[in-house]
């Protein structure tokens, strides 16, 4: 579904992706993991078409998207759902969420809204409340639902778990086995690395813009260079 080859992106003269390579299969979770400043919200800006490559290639259905436009990018079904939520504050939950079929399900968008509310009740108790009210776990789900109603092939979580209790956590990890389960692809980028791991089928552990261990999110967990470096163990 999505395959990259020698990535290498940055901004203006310093380099931050240093040729990662990497796949993604139709249905299956991926994690990248890493701590913040690591390069994975470059990586999924220039997945994205946010931020150019410097060179490499990403292909995604088939395509080459390496020099794609972001617009085409969404209108191809990969979507991103940025870190920090991005919601419109001083709209509703409704209008936010209708926003996300602007480029890409905009034909489907009543039966997609009734998914999203089916998914999330708490965003279609809230749909006439203004996004910003809502509490950093529902502004969460309300950035996912949004990223849902683009009806995408494959999905992008950055850093979904950022700033939730414990408890919320859990649900969010419980949420995203949900989306997952009714066959939708997920790269799951993000610094909780045990859960990440529970959750994922692989992963790619990215440290100072190359991926310094990746394989099977089982193997990985039992890795005694990734438990003592992210475990303490």
């Amino acid at each position: 579904m999505l395959t990259v080859e020698e990535l290498h992106a940055g901004y203006g003269g310093t380099e931050i992706l240093r040729g990662l390579t990497m796949t993604v299969a139709p249905g299956e979770i991926v994690a990248v993991l890493g701590s913040n400043g690591v390069g994975k919200t470059t990586l999924n800006k220039v997945l994205s078409g946010v931020c150019p490559a410097t060179s490499g290639c990403i292909r995604f259905l088939g395509q080459d998207i390496t020099r794609a436009s972001s617009q085409a990018i969404v209108e191809l079904g990969l979507i991103h759902v940025p870190e920090g939520r991005k919601i419109f504050p001083n709209m509703t939950v409704r209008e936010n969420l209708e926003l996300g079929s602007y480029r890409r399900g905009k034909a489907n968008r009543a039966a997609n809204l009734a998914k999203v509310f089916a998914i999330f009740p708490r965003l279609e108790e809230r749909a006439r409340q203004r996004a910003g009210t809502l509490s950093g776990g529902e502004q969460q789900m309300l950035a996912i639902g949004r990223g849902l109603m683009a009806e995408p092939r494959l999905i992008i979580l950055d850093e979904p778990s950022l700033g939730l209790s414990p408890l919320l956590v859990e649900e969010m990890f419980a949420l995203v086995s949900r989306i997952n389960a009714e066959g939708l692809a997920v790269m799951l980028v993000e610094q909780n690395v045990v859960q990440s791991l529970e959750l994922a089928g692989r992963a790619f552990i990215l440290e100072n813009g190359t991926f310094a261990l990746q394989g099977s999110a089982k193997d990985l967990a039992a890795d005694p260079a990734l438990r003592r470096a992210y475990l303490g163990l």
